[in-house]
Formats: structure tokens, C-alpha cells, sequence
């Protein structure tokens, strides 16, 4: 697996940006004593994260396809040997 580019974790601190809040509210609500509601906030903001991690969205498929494509032509002097 590769290191995250600056682009990439621009967008994961976006989405912490978004989820933290929801994440926050369901531990309040866990402490106060509202399990189901505060479980439900958690899990949302799980879900938030782990889906702009491990989706692939519209606008990550020409990058991958052109990742795929150049590695098929491009041969670096290692390949070759």
C-alpha cells in the first residue's frame, strides 16, 4: 500500500473536519446515558471515515486507471534486468 498524497490527506482532514463533531456527540450521548442514540452517532461517524478511505469515487478512477496503465508501459531499469 502507498503513502497517502497531500491531496489525499487534505481530504481525510476534510472529512474529520465533518465527522469529529458527529463522533463528539455520540460520545455525550453515550455518557449521558442514551446508548442506542449515542451508538448510532459513533457509527455514523465511523462510517463517514471509513467510507471516504475505501470508496472509490468518480474521481479517483482516471488516476487509478492511469497508475495501472503506466506501470503496464513505463519500465524502470530494475524491470528490465
Amino acid at each position: 500500500m502507498s503513502k497517502p498524497g497531500i491531496i489525499a490527506t487534505i481530504q481525510l482532514a476534510g472529512t474529520l473536519v465533518l465527522a469529529l463533531p458527529v463522533g463528539l456527540l455520540g460520545v455525550e450521548k453515550l455518557l449521558a446515558g442514551q446508548t442506542a442514540v449515542g451508538a448510532a452517532f459513533v457509527g455514523v461517524a465511523a462510517l463517514m471515515v471509513a467510507l471516504e478511505e475505501y470508496l472509490t469515487t468518480p474521481g479517483d478512477v482516471p488516476g487509478s486507471v492511469a497508475q495501472k496503465t503506466l506501470g503496464k508501459v513505463a519500465k524502470t531499469p530494475d524491470d528490465e534486468e
